[in-house]
């Protein structure tokens, strides 16, 4: 008996899950088909993906990278994720309306920059008028042990850390499952605060 090949959507469909954390899959699907580098999937109306921003929106570093290297063009998102904060500075001057961009499954900006762990440019998009997402941001600092941007995101987020994530989990609750009794205690501080 003969497989049949899988339909372009759903070819397209499996790179994009596999953007999200399965870069030998990603490695290995993109060898066969180049042109599903910047192929995306629609997930609902208004709700498309490719597998770069899959992989900029959980934050994985080595998936962007690779794509980024075989040619898929830099977002503000994903330069966000990966911390680069020289990128983001020239896309912003370049197009100041994107202080508002959104990646896949319209997640704001500023929950990107989050799980990169870096402050400084987390304060370069909030001077720049960058406002949503900042509890998201918080829950995704945590889940990447990020204590310096959770501490940020603190002092100058006003975020409701009692915010859940997709998994119905707050940001207190993540340190506590990873063992972070760092940030887990600088959470509980500023509830009570």
């Amino acid at each position: 008996m003969s497989t049949l090949a899988p339909s372009p959507a759903e070819e397209i469909r499996e790179f994009v899950i596999a953007g999200h954390g399965n870069l030998d899959k990603v490695k290995e699907m993109l060898s066969e088909s180049p042109n599903l580098l910047n192929r995306s999937h629609e997930w609902a109306p208004n709700d498309t993906e490719t597998a770069l921003q899959a992989a900029a929106h959980v934050g994985n570093r080595d998936i962007a990278e690779y794509l980024l290297a075989q040619g898929a063009p830099l977002d503000i998102c994903t330069a966000a994720m990966l911390g680069r904060q020289e990128d983001v500075q020239r896309l912003l001057q370049k197009e100041k309306t994107l202080i508002n961009a959104t990646g896949a499954h319209g997640i704001p900006l500023m929950a990107h920059v989050a799980l990169s762990g870096n402050a400084d440019l987390a304060q370069l998009l909030a001077q720049n008028g960058a406002k949503t997402g900042m509890s998201m941001a918080l829950s995704n600092a945590v889940s990447k042990g990020h204590l310096e941007m959770t501490r940020w995101l603190l002092e100058n987020g006003a975020p409701d850390i009692e915010w859940q994530n997709f998994q119905g989990k707050t940001a207190l609750q993540i340190a506590t499952e990873q063992g972070n009794a760092e940030i887990a205690e600088l959470l509980r501080a500023y509830s009570a605060a």
